[in-house]
């Protein structure tokens, strides 16, 4: 079979009369992080199958482009990029993490289509979940065995919400342990049945503060969100975890209004951090694993766990064996404990609502 993927790029165009041609960074900016990792152009260049000429070549036209320098030479150390060339990766990780779940979410829409034309009697898996690093880690596994899934990244409350309209077949969302259990279970019930609908845990996952490396405004609580010259960026209202900060933060008596930044947004995990990491803000909350992913630290906050909701009947039917099969297996299991911030605890054990959250099966409230 076939898998498709769209890629986000981006064009630099020179606007003086002697500017050189346009440049296409997407080979440039793969030759700054081999840089960056390696400190030579030479062995950039080889792990890309280019001469050192061609490689300089390129680097001296991004650099008249630009009109200043994208590398600096450290006598007995190699090369490292300049501030330019940390800028610009910090820009394509910003780009990337921005735009991926939109892109990813277009490429399965369009796989799935081309796949019903080639096999129509083989329906998909519809998955609807946030942009999350378990979630991705999930649809590699299926893509890997081959099984038909379209995959639609959409915040907690659209996920479970299109389940309800029999829009999907598996909705990701996340509760939190503890204080705020039931007040996101209760948000959650607006579409959820415990007649109908079960739940698949996927992993327990940490939930904080990511903030630079070295936490250099020393930001240890939520309360320190509302001081003088800290910067925070947020996630789009509607997700999980913007409903959780809000509790949160109402909890300890900080106002919304005093956080600097509160109605800066952005749509994914990955995309508060690379925010933080291009210095744009200097707080943000979110998943550790992204804190991770993007060099940051991390104060954890609060725990959480990630499920999928789905009908029982799409259950009993056995559409989900297949599914099941894969989140149970060690080589699975052992991806996840990977990642940092997440812990596969009962993963792909499935529950009843009152099992989850002590909900009856007619009042619909959790206890």
């Amino acid at each position: 079979m076939f898998k498709i993927a769209i890629h986000p790029g981006w064009q630099v165009q020179g606007t003086r009369a002697d500017a050189p041609a346009g440049l296409d960074t997407a080979l440039l900016l793969r030759l700054l992080a081999r840089i960056r990792t390696s400190g030579s152009i030479a062995a950039a260049g080889r792990l890309e199958g280019l001469s050192y000429r061609h490689v300089w070549g390129l680097l001296r036209d991004a650099e008249r482009l630009f009109g200043t320098p994208l590398l600096e030479k450290q006598p007995g150390r190699g090369t490292r990029l300049s501030h330019l060339g940390v800028v610009l990766l910090l820009a394509e990780d910003r780009i990337r993490a921005r735009l991926s779940p939109t892109l990813d979410s277009l490429a399965s829409e369009l796989q799935a289509e081309i796949r019903k034309a080639v096999t129509p009697d083989r329906a998909p898996l519809r998955l609807y979940a946030s942009h999350g690093f378990a979630v991705a880690a999930l649809v590699e596994w299926i893509n890997a065995a081959n099984m038909p899934v379209e995959l639609r990244y959409r915040n907690s409350t659209e996920a479970v919400a299109a389940l309800a309209r029999r829009e999907c077949d598996l909705a990701g969302f996340h509760v939190p342990l503890g204080q705020f259990e039931g007040e996101a279970v209760r948000q959650y019930l607006q579409w959820l049945d415990p007649r109908e609908h079960v739940l698949v845990q996927l992993a327990l996952r940490e939930q904080g503060l990511c903030v630079a490396p070295g936490n250099p405004k020393r930001i240890g609580a939520l309360a320190d969100l509302a001081r003088p010259g800290v910067r925070f960026v947020n996630r789009q209202a509607g997700s999980g975890t913007r409903m959780l900060l809000e509790l949160m933060l109402a909890r300890d008596g900080v106002p919304q209004q005093a956080i600097m930044g509160f109605d800066s947004t952005e749509f994914t995990h990955a995309a508060v951090a690379a925010y933080i990491a291009s210095d744009m803000a200097d707080v943000g909350f979110g998943i550790e694993t992204a804190a991770r992913r993007f060099g940051l630290d991390f104060v954890p906050l609060v725990t959480e766990r990630y499920f999928f909701a789905v009908e029982r009947a799409t259950l009993e039917a056995r559409r989900l064996d297949a599914v099941l099969g894969i989140l149970k297996s060690p080589a699975f299991v052992q991806r996840l404990d990977a990642l940092p911030g997440y812990r596969p605890v009962k993963t792909g054990d499935v529950l009843t609502l009152a099992q989850a959250f002590g909900i009856e099966q007619e009042g619909g409230q959790p206890s």
